[in-house]
């Protein structure tokens, strides 16, 4: 990689990939836990179950199509053949998820869903490191999760209002915006043809045995610290909605939109968050996050519900109305979700470049790979034990609240081992 800065206008134009990702994921995570309570009548842990599925294919899938990505030689690239085959079938599937009626249908649709979105998702993360150069990883995967937040945003947001008019709309929106995204790509992403061709290229378990096998042990804290802090995002955002509607009395679009005040705010600091790294570095950047993630989690399980609805102030669009017809408000929840926000941009903007740049340029994709190893398999374990708990507790979904902090907690603990991951310069 020979360039010495960044490319602003190719990180943008990149970022429509993971905004399309990003699209498609929020709708699901906000609206089909919503369908499995009130269309199929499922319990909480099945709930919990159902919205691993997703993970557990992509478990299998995501990891070896980055190690696959990393071998591949075409004429368009190694990364854009997936994106052009996944993509369309991702749209198709997604926009058919809230037209089944019967749940054996409703469990076709998202399994094909799944399958297309995993084949497609690491290669386009993976574009990311191949057009960037080391030091400014942090600062373009800030751009990329800009545009990742203004997609769960556009979900979450749009989506709420979208589904108060009709609940398919959500998803067919979801569906518009990601063959559209895809195309961007395709269109104005040119992918480097120079790669390495004397390198060996172990696959995805002959790698993540180096990692374990490295004295450092760096890589593996960075993993599991990964894995830690994913089980207790991913829980929180999958039963959120649920969490609004049954523990503060909100209806579930005003509990999309409660949750939208997050994005938002990890989106105004994703750039900012990786320049911060940029000046004392991304270990240190990503402890702050983590600490100021578990306030947040602890301030809305202690303070009680009533207190949570509390207008502080005026908010269009991510607001909510505290009244039949009031004006949207910032409520005192919105104002911790805010904290929340801020702290994931510090932790989510510089894992991905911790990652990468434990290897070379021409084992992106599989280390990549490993990072959605460890994310994934977070994803399916953290709704489950939230599940339970929740239905073990006799559906006190503020429970959540409690148990994450937890596993924040080991993710910071782990983070303070970590001697490898910074940016390389030159």
């Amino acid at each position: 990689m020979s360039s010495t800065r960044l490319n602003y206008g190719k990180t943008f134009l990149l970022g429509f990939g993971f905004f399309g990702v990003s699209v498609i994921w929020g709708v699901y995570n906000a609206f089909v836990p919503i369908f499995l309570a009130n269309k199929f009548h499922l319990a909480p842990a099945l709930i919990g179950f159902f919205m691993t599925l997703d993970n557990i294919a992509a478990l299998f899938i995501q990891p070896p199509v980055g190690a696959w990505s990393d071998r591949l030689r075409t004429p368009m690239g190694r990364r854009i053949p997936f994106i052009l085959v996944g993509a369309p079938i991702t749209a198709v599937a997604f926009g058919l998820i809230p037209l089944a009626a019967a749940l054996p249908l409703f469990v076709a649709c998202t399994s094909t869903l799944l399958l297309s979105a995993a084949l497609w998702r690491t290669p386009v993360v993976a574009l990311m490191p191949d057009i960037t150069p080391s030091e400014f990883r942090s600062q373009a995967n800030g751009i990329i999760n800009f545009m990742g937040g203004i997609g769960t945003i556009v979900a979450l947001q749009t989506g709420g209002m979208l589904y108060k008019m009709n609940i398919n709309f959500p998803f067919w929106l979801g569906s518009g915006l990601v063959l559209v995204a895809a195309l961007i790509v395709y269109l104005f992403i040119e992918e480097p043809k120079e790669y390495s061709t004397t390198e060996a290229q172990p696959g995805m378990f002959a790698s993540l045995r180096e990692v374990f096998n490295d004295p450092d042990k760096s890589g593996l804290r960075i993993l599991f610290a990964i894995f830690f802090w994913f089980i207790g995002f991913s829980a929180v955002e999958t039963f959120f909605t649920l969490y609004a509607k049954n523990h503060l009395g909100l209806n579930e679009g005003d509990g999309a939109t409660l949750l939208s005040v997050l994005p938002l705010f990890f989106v105004l600091f994703a750039i900012p968050s990786g320049f911060i790294a940029g000046k004392i570095g991304r270990k240190t950047t990503i402890s702050i996050g983590l600490i100021m993630i578990t306030l947040m989690l602890i301030l809305l399980y202690i303070t009680p519900a009533t207190a949570l609805l509390t207008g502080i102030a005026p908010l269009p669009l991510v607001g909510i109305p505290l009244v039949e017809g009031g004006a949207r408000m910032l409520t005192l929840a919105g104002v911790m979700l805010i904290l929340g926000g801020i702290g994931w941009a510090l932790i989510n903007i510089n894992s991905l470049p911790m990652i990468v740049d434990l290897t070379s340029a021409a084992r992106i994709g599989t280390f990549t790979g490993l990072y959605y190893l460890f994310s994934t398999m977070s994803a399916i374990i953290g709704p489950n034990v939230n599940g339970w708990a929740i239905q073990l507790t006799n559906n006190n979904y503020n429970i959540i609240m409690v148990i994450a902090p937890v596993f924040m907690l080991i993710a910071f603990w782990l983070m303070l081992g970590v001697r490898r991951g910074e940016a390389v310069t030159g």
